[in-house]
Formats: C-alpha cells, structure tokens, sequence
C-alpha cells in the first residue's frame, strides 16, 4: 500500500489504493490509530455479529441524520454540527453503581477494544440504512462502574451546548433538553449492543453523535442516543425524551415490530436509503430488525401494549 505525505508530486491512480481495499486492512492499523482516541484493540473487518448486506455509502450515513439538536431537517445536522468540540469530552457514570466517576474520554476507552460491526438501523419514519460501525459493548463500560443489586435500567444524556448545537435554542419547546433516553439493563448488557466511536473506520462525525453514541440494532433509531455526557444506573424506568413528548407514538420499548403502527404510518415496510429515495421499491420490516437473537429478552412480554 503507498502512502505519500504531501501534495508536491502526482501520483499515478493505478499507485492509490482503493477505500474499499483500505477499509478491508485495517488489521494494519491499530484501532486507535483509527480513532485516534488511544485504543488498545484492533479493529476487525467484520463482527460475528455483522450483517452480511451491503453497507449504505458514507455519503448516505453522514449526509441524512436526524438529530434534533442542530436542527429538523435531515440534512441540518451536517450542514450545522463542524462547530461541535468532541476534544476534551468527559463521561459521567453514577447511580446505583460501587464506582462513579467522571472519566476522561480517552482514558475512559482504553481497557476496551474495538470492532466493526455492520448493523441494520431501521428509523420510525420508515427508512433505514445499513451502517458500518466501530465500537464496544456497553457491557464493559457497565461491568468497569460496577453495578449494584438494584439496578435495573440505564438512563442515557445528551450533551446540552446550545451555542455549538443551534437546535437547542431553536426548538427548546419540542424537546425539553438535554435529550434522555434509557435501557433496560439486560438490553444495555446484550453483546449486540454497543457504545460507537466511528464509522467506515473513521472517527464518529459530529452528525452522527460524535464522539460516543448508543447504537441498539434491533430497535427504532430514536433509542440510539448520541453524544453521550451521562450514564445513570437506576432501580426505576427512567423517564426517555420522545416517549414524554408523544408517549402514544414513542414507546420506551422501541422495538422494532411491523405488526405495531405508528399512529400516523404503517411500519410494516421500510425504504432504505440509497436505493432510489421516495420511489425506491420498499422491503417488508423484520421483527426485531432482523435480530431474533433478543427475543428472549421479551418473553412472555405483550409487544403491542409494550411498544
């Protein structure tokens, strides 16, 4: 593989390697040479819990984002997020855990490794993509705040900056910030879910939740919480931003289920991104997104009434 610092001289396009092959020797590199966040592990090609579709194109994943925070409109987050510092970020872990703490992002991640892991990301409007992460199980950074007997839920915050992130001055009437979301603990400990600190082998852009951001497979894209400040372990549900805003339309659950409408829309199919947008031919949503694997999370479970 070449590799040539500085501009001076041409390079011939039989000499580049191609993004695609690149991505695929990142064995190569060490994840924190990709993350440049200190990392210790290696970032792998591809998880035992990837899926084996194609990925959307990082145009695609960075270009259409909901993320309220800079604003409304799909394309707001991109257009409006450069401003955001990710350096320094701090993690606060408390609640019912034997250790909290404030932890540096950079020291927070090093006892952890990372890997890729391509995930189906299926939003509540209807469409979805599927996207390239890299990151870590939750599970570990739970496991590091040692958790107490009690607790039962994770609540999750967002960062609250409205003179970086314009949303937060704009809409503060729809959304009582700083935007919350939460887990039951079991879900937050399932090794399909993850805390990503990139994508497509990169860092995590600010558009998409830069620089730590929750991502939940088989749930609807709202549960994914991003550029995450706080983690608070609890005994009760703790209260998550959507489902106080329209608790008719935004469950706490959020699984994905096609045979569970949105009051204003069937989520029975979905469109996915990158695939002829309005037009585009839509595909019949899977339960649980395609990730059966957690069912057993919801036995004896009503899904309808548990939404």
């Amino acid at each position: 593989m070449l590799i040539r610092v500085g501009t001076d001289l041409p390079i011939a396009s039989s000499e580049i390697t191609p993004r695609s092959l690149w991505l695929r020797r990142r064995d190569f590199l060490g994840a924190g040479a990709a993350l440049g966040l200190g990392l210790t592990g290696v970032a792998r090609a591809a998880s035992p819990y990837s899926t084996d579709e194609k990925p959307n194109s990082r145009a695609d994943i960075t270009g259409y984002n909901n993320f309220y925070e800079f604003g409304t409109d799909k394309s707001d987050p991109a257009a409006k997020a450069g401003r955001l510092k990710t350096k320094p970020w701090t993690l606060r872990i408390d609640g019912l855990v034997d250790k909290p703490a404030d932890y540096a992002l950079e020291d927070f991640l090093k006892p952890f490794s990372t890997e890729e892991r391509i995930y189906r990301m299926r939003c509540v409007e209807g469409w979805s993509m599927v996207i390239p992460w890299l990151g870590f199980p939750l599970a570990e950074a739970i496991k590091r705040a040692q958790p107490q007997a009690s607790a039962r839920y994770v609540a999750f915050e967002t960062l609250v900056r409205p003179e970086e992130m314009p949303g937060q001055r704009s809409f503060p009437r729809i959304i009582p910030w700083p935007y919350r979301e939460g887990l039951r603990l079991d879900e937050a400990m399932h090794p399909l879910t993850i805390l990503a600190t990139g994508l497509y082998g990169e860092p995590l852009p600010n558009q998409n939740g830069a620089p730590l951001r929750l991502v939940v497979p088989w749930k609807y894209g709202f549960k994914g919480i991003k550029s995450i400040v706080r983690m608070t372990l609890v005994a009760e549900q703790p209260k998550t931003s959507w489902n106080m805003i329209a608790p008719d339309e935004y469950g706490f659950f959020a699984n994905v289920n096609p045979e569970v409408d949105h009051p204003r829309w069937s989520q029975a199919t979905e469109r996915r991104i990158g695939e002829g947008g309005l037009f585009a031919k839509r595909r019949p949503t899977l339960m649980f997104n395609g990730y059966e694997s957690v069912a057993s999370l919801y036995s004896g479970m009503d899904l309808r009434a548990n939404f």
